[in-house]
């Protein structure tokens, strides 16, 4: 089975309640295919499966039935979207060097209050003791540092080859998050773990230590944990990649789908991604999703509320594992592009970026020249450049 860690109530077990109605889009405004052809009659191939594959919960919503499914208020929108084609990804060969080391461990977490799990990879032709730039790569809900990444391990998604070519150097860390969606809760602060413990830990190992920088990543709910550190820590987090970000855009959405998400609607104010965006003015970031992923509402209007320059990649996809590992290896050549190309900081000054900046000194400001290369806001078809390694999505 896929790996669905953070979807809304209807697909996912891990989730109680239904999703509000923003969560059920609107082929007109997303672009996607409505599922009828013209001139035919309403029996669409989409319809026959539909009804083939939920008869009691047709039978229960009666005439609306096949409406509801289709939307996803109801179960089996996923398993009706993998048959109809929505889900179907390209897959081209994935190409690997020889990877590098990594090791394991566990610290004792004062911020989460319990013994945490992390992994350190390193890229191929490094080892231990070598300094380089850090990605710090986020799980999804139910997942763990053991399975941050989809069908990959992450000495693997450090050799990664794209369109031929290695990424610049970087270590990758991933580490036990919990299922708080990585923003603090009373008693448990992942947060605070990842900025004052993980970070400290790696760069007494010369990864990510001034000037080398610091980025994120994460898939799903880990894919909004790497855009919530880097809206609250600007000038520490250098650079963000989010695949299929589980986000929602208001605390009552949020709570019907999972109610352990956010502690309170203040605490989900204070780490809404969307209201927060212009905060990441000076950080280059990449956001991809699919047409048919349940947060695609979320993630449209996450896109309206980022800076220009940010990279919003929509296209063909569900939020299954076969679109999350076609967008790591683009999602990885993002980051290492930006962190090779990063300008080297002092000490002094990356030593001040390990407190948030105020909301109100980068709400406004413009990206800096250095981002030049990136290109404006787009809408295109999502890069798909590597298959499932491992993968087992229906």
């Amino acid at each position: 089975m896929a790996r669905r860690p953070d979807r809304p109530a209807a697909d996912n077990p891990h989730m109680t309640g239904r999703p509000s109605a923003r969560t059920g889009g609107s082929s007109g405004r997303t672009g996607r295919p409505s599922g009828r052809e013209p001139g035919r009659s309403g029996w669409t191939r989409r319809r026959v499966l539909t009804v083939g594959l939920t008869p009691v919960a047709l039978a229960a919503a009666g005439a609306v039935g096949v409406e509801l499914i289709s939307r996803g208020v109801l179960p089996g929108k996923l398993a009706l979207d993998t048959l109809d084609g929505a889900c179907s990804v390209p897959s081209p060969p994935l190409r690997l060097a020889p990877p590098g080391p990594s090791s394991s461990g566990t610290f004792s977490s004062a911020a989460r209050r319990r013994t945490v799990g992390y992994t350190i990879a390193y890229p191929p032709g490094h080892r231990a003791g070598d300094e380089l730039p850090l990605v710090i790569m986020l799980h999804g809900y139910g997942g763990n540092h053991a399975s941050a990444l989809v069908g990959m391990t992450p000495a693997q998604a450090l050799a990664l080859r794209v369109d031929g070519r290695p990424p610049a150097a970087m270590a990758m860390v991933t580490v036990d998050g919990g299922n708080g969606y990585w923003n603090p809760h009373p008693g448990d602060d992942p947060m605070a773990m990842v900025i004052g413990e993980l970070i400290p830990l790696c760069q007494r190992l010369g990864l990510g230590r001034p000037p080398r920088p610091v980025a994120t990543m994460g898939i799903s709910m880990g894919g909004y944990g790497a855009l919530l550190l880097a809206e609250k820590y600007p000038r520490l987090i250098t650079a963000a990649a989010a695949i299929s970000p589980a986000i929602w855009t208001s605390y009552a959405q949020a709570r019907d789908a999972n109610v352990g998400a956010y502690a309170s609607a203040a605490a989900f104010a204070a780490n809404d991604a969307v209201t927060h965006a212009p905060a990441l003015a000076r950080v280059p970031v990449r956001v991809a999703a699919g047409y048919n992923d349940p947060f695609y509402p979320g993630v449209r209007a996450l896109a309206r509320a980022l800076p220009a320059g940010a990279i919003v990649d929509l296209g063909k996809g569900c939020h299954t594992d076969a679109f999350f590992v076609a967008q790591q290896p683009p999602s990885l050549a993002f980051l290492a592009r930006h962190l090779a190309r990063l300008p080297a900081q002092s000490a002094s000054v990356t030593a001040a970026r390990s407190r948030p900046a105020p909301r109100t000194a980068v709400s406004l400001r413009p990206a800096e020249p250095r981002h030049r290369e990136q290109r404006p806001l787009v809408r295109s078809p999502v890069q798909q450049v590597a298959p499932a390694l491992g993968e087992d999505d229906v």
